[in-house]
């Protein structure tokens, strides 16, 4: 093999081990959460705290958490149906927002702040 060959070889090696890395990657993403993305956290995790349901939603987000990229391509394929009774932005804000690693624990950490003694919760 001449050497022009074995480095293109090397390079598509290179770029399929950084693919496979990226792809079972188990670590949360670097990014921080946007305004919006913090908005909508906040108004679920506001709405499970005036029900009085944040024990069984922590069950659930802890229970479900893995399985969060699931849920995000589910509310994808389902989009057009839940457009009917849910905020489009919403929703699609929401599929786009599970599909990150540390969405659930983002969510689980705003409804222990908001559920601690001594906060109250907007109405």
């Amino acid at each position: 093999m001449n050497q022009q060959v074995k480095a293109h070889l090397a390079q598509r090696i290179d770029g399929l081990k950084a693919g496979f890395r990226h792809a079972f990657a188990l670590g949360s993403s670097d990014k921080q959460l946007t305004a919006e993305e913090r908005a909508l956290l906040e108004k679920v995790a506001t709405t499970i705290i005036r029900r009085r349901m944040s024990g069984p939603a922590l069950m659930f987000l802890e229970s479900a958490g893995p399985m969060n990229f699931l849920g995000s391509q589910a509310l994808h394929f389902l989009a057009p149906i839940l457009d009917l009774a849910c905020d489009t932005r919403e929703v699609e804000l929401a599929a786009h927002l599970l599909e990150r690693r540390d969405a659930i624990s983002h969510l689980i950490a705003m409804i222990d702040a908001l559920d601690s003694p001594g906060t109250t919760v907007p109405q």
